[in-house]
């Protein structure tokens, strides 16, 4: 069987993922504000799309290499030519969506003007606005008498700014170039008129201004449209021995502004004359994604449009609930020494976290916090809590990794204020990112010392923890975390392997762990015992674990998967995969935990994971499984693999065609986000 017969490219497959939030923008169910903000979603997963997935396509095609396989049966080229098919038509879908958004919230009184729609009025208020607040912050460039064309920042839009001047002894036309500012709000909200509330888009204001702002020239037609390029988000690392690794770091991201240009957006509506001598600067080839697209880009902006006070065009709020039975007055500390607790995000509050934290920095028995960081909020307060610790003469220990994508900024901010304050940094291990979320706790008890701690599916951000669903385990099992003990001396000192009896450890263990609990469930479905294999992840491309899966398939053994991004395995095709089924679901939050369930002959085996099925996690990340052993633990995991896998209303079957189908049945109608809610709120009144 080719490639492309038993597996989905996972660039394609992604983009199909970007195609559900995109429903979700679609979706009249969804409150109409937060259908914006899908659409601003969208954008900016496609922004990061370009930048990191379709330049490592480019970089393969620009080594004269095929990629056959590492492509999933497609060449490096006819797959770049493929993206730019289905971005394109992406794109066309995203912009029929946005106007039929703007036409449903001018029923409800909301207006999005643009400059040919400004009364007397208004014109007044935009113009003070833009003299204000805009003009001073405007970078303007005049292109016609320059050599070479100022780099172009990344994801930065620009006004190309055509102009026909009157005086024909002086050059015809000029070509100048606004970079849109990122310090002023991209949606000017403009005083009410009665009922009647209006917004207009920066670009627009700008549009609007621009007679008064080009005053100095003697003009007879100016016209502006958008333009947005997008570089090569790979990060080069010197080799410079007299520079520490966060210099490196920084001078590498800061290098981000040379990558390669990957993809080029331009308004549709811009005149050839001036689109041409722009592409022709940027050197922008056939080997580049060249996309047609409407008035406005950078509509990742969405994400933050102002709700005007329309609270019913929202989502109705959730208030974060407390575990049941985990109370936050007293000792967390002392609650955890008796049983193992269970977090979900956003579902449970996040303050557990950090009260843990809190608690273990001012309690005069502890002696020691580990921790291992892989992005966290702009103000966090975890960061807080290991500082406090420090100044109770604790000793802390953090594993920081810099690497992690697109944060790499704001961890190193971190790590140089944590540095300052005494806490002991770990830059991670050379080669290999760390992305386990794991924290160990040292306290000295009459018995000697015992240890307390937690893992986590994710991160450490309270920001990201109110939009991101995340399983955390608070325990005081010896056993556990001893083997996260064992982890940190990894840490330490890399060149060496460890052993561990509980944990499952990327990336020495779990490719082998895995695919000897899926090997026991074929055996077991042989034998005639029970056997079955429930998965949740964000992304399964690897395809050694894939033939594996489709082998315990073909075997008989029933396999459920969750998989909210990137599925490269195909389910539910006859002799390869029938046995196997598989959705996708995108709603309010984000599903972000990874759970691994396996039958075991009747004696179910749970895992909670910071790694998904992908070769980066299983290979070149350190990433930790951790066994759950508490039988209610096991239920409530289980409970919630079965309310989303029920999900009938957000749910997508994942199948060869590939088209997002939303699963139906005649059942009663269960959405597995506001159900897991209700489970949870019905989980304290017991």
């Amino acid at each position: 069987m080719k490639y492309k017969d038993r597996y989905i490219n996972r660039e394609i497959s992604w983009l199909q993922f970007n195609a559900r939030v995109l429903q979700e923008a679609a979706d009249e169910r969804v409150p109409l504000l937060e259908r914006l903000r899908f659409l601003g979603i969208f954008s900016n997963n496609l922004d990061e799309f370009f930048r990191v997935r379709y330049a490592t396509v480019k970089r393969i095609q620009q080594s004269g290499r095929k990629g056959t396989k590492t492509l999933g049966g497609f060449e490096a080229d006819r797959l770049m030519k493929r993206i730019t098919e289905i971005v394109i038509e992406q794109q066309n879908t995203s912009l029929k969506i946005l106007d039929n958004i703007h036409r449903d919230l001018k029923k409800h009184d909301i207006f999005l003007i643009n400059e040919n729609e400004v009364n007397d009025k208004q014109a007044k208020f935009l113009k003070d606005y833009f003299l204000q607040k805009v003009s001073p912050a405007l970078a303007t460039i005049i292109l016609n008498d320059l050599e070479k064309l100022p780099r172009l920042k990344d994801n930065m839009a620009y006004l190309a700014v055509k102009m026909v001047l009157k005086d024909k002894t002086d050059q015809e036309k000029k070509y100048i170039l606004i970079e849109i500012p990122r310090d002023v709000e991209r949606f000017v909200v403009l005083p009410n008129e009665g009922e009647k509330k209006y917004v207009m888009i920066l670009d627009d204001l700008i549009r609007f201004n621009l007679q008064g702002y080009f005053s100095i020239f003697n003009y007879e037609s100016i016209s502006a449209h958008m333009i947005k390029i997008t570089r090569d988000a790979e990060l080069n690392i010197d080799g410079d021995m007299n520079k520490s690794y966060i210099e490196k770091l920084m001078s590498s991201v800061k290098g981000r502004v040379e990558g390669q240009t990957v993809r080029f957006v331009y308004d549709e509506q811009i005149e050839q004359d001036i689109l041409q001598f722009l592409l022709s600067k940027m050197k922008i080839d056939d080997f580049d994604s060249i996309i047609p697209g409407g008035r406005y880009h950078n509509r990742k902006d969405y994400m933050n449009f102002p709700d005007l006070g329309a609270k019913e065009l929202l989502y109705p709020t959730f208030e974060a609930l407390p575990i049941a039975g985990f109370k936050m007055e007293g000792s967390l500390l002392q609650q955890v020494s008796e049983r193992d607790f269970l977090q979900y995000v956003p579902y449970h509050t996040f303050s557990y976290t950090v009260r843990l934290l809190r608690e273990a920095a001012i309690d005069p028995k502890v002696q020691s916090i580990k921790i291992t960081i892989y992005r966290l909020a702009e103000f966090s307060h975890i960061a807080g809590s290991l500082i406090n610790a420090v100044k109770n003469g604790k000793k802390v220990t953090a594993v920081i990794e810099l690497r992690a994508r697109f944060d790499e900024a704001n961890n190193i901010n971190y790590a140089e204020q944590l540095q300052r304050e005494g806490v002991r940094l770990i830059f991670g291990v050379k080669g290999l990112k760390v992305h386990s979320k794991t924290c160990v706790i040292e306290r000295l008890e009459e018995e000697g010392i015992k240890r307390y701690g937690f893992v986590s599916t994710g991160n450490l951000n309270e920001n990201t923890a109110k939009v991101y669903t995340d399983y955390s385990l608070f325990t005081a099992n010896q056993e556990i975390l001893k083997d996260v003990e064992k982890l940190f001396d990894f840490f330490e000192t890399n060149y060496k392997v460890q052993e561990y009896k509980h944990l499952i450890v990327s990336p020495h263990y779990t490719r082998s762990r895995f695919e000897k609990l899926i090997n026991q469930e074929i055996a077991n479905a042989k034998m005639g015992l029970p056997s079955g294999i429930k998965i949740k992840v964000n992304s399964l491309s690897d395809y050694e674990i894939i033939d594996k899966l489709y082998e315990a398939g073909k075997a008989g053994v029933k396999i459920k998967m969750i998989v909210r991004g990137i599925n490269s395995l195909i389910p539910g095709v006859p002799e390869l995969s029938e046995n196997i089924e598989a959705i996708s679901i995108v709603d309010r939050y984000l599903e972000h935990p990874r759970l691994y369930i396996f039958e075991n002959a009747g004696n179910p085996k749970f895992y909670i994971s910071s790694a998904d099925l992908m070769m980066r996690n299983l290979d070149y990340r350190v990433e930790v499984a951790c066994p759950i052993y508490q039988k209610d633990i096991q239920q409530e995991l289980l409970d919630t693999f079965d309310i989303c896998w029920n999900d009938n209303v957000k749910a997508r079957d994942f199948s060869s065609a590939e088209e997002n189908a939303y699963r139906t049945n005649n059942l009663p109608k269960i959405r597995s986000q506001f159900a897991t809610y209700d489970y949870y709120k019905d989980k304290l009144k017991q």
